[in-house]
């Protein structure tokens, strides 16, 4: 027995069996414009956050994941809130 048992078989495509190219394939595909592509989704925001690493009680933190989805924004809204009621004025 001579052969190769890892050599695997050669998947053969029929070209014909190809999916047709619609719209939405073209709508979904990149686009480039001379050599760069176009970049889609949400454009990036003229104020960026910092990422940090926080050290918060467990209940605190609890309470703020336990208001679902976004609740890091509204840790940073909540201190946002106390600093402008302990300002330093």
């Amino acid at each position: 027995m001579n052969a190769n048992k890892h050599a695997t078989g050669k998947n053969w495509v029929d070209p014909d069996d190809a999916p047709e190219l619609t719209d939405e394939f073209f709508d979904r595909a990149d686009e480039y414009k001379g050599g760069a592509l176009v970049k889609r989704g949400r454009p990036k925001s003229d104020v960026t956050k910092e990422r940090i690493t926080i050290r918060l009680s467990p209940d605190v933190l609890s309470s703020f994941r336990a208001t679902g989805s976004g609740w890091q924004t509204r840790v940073d809204a909540a201190l946002r809130d106390w600093l402008e009621q302990h300002s330093a004025k």
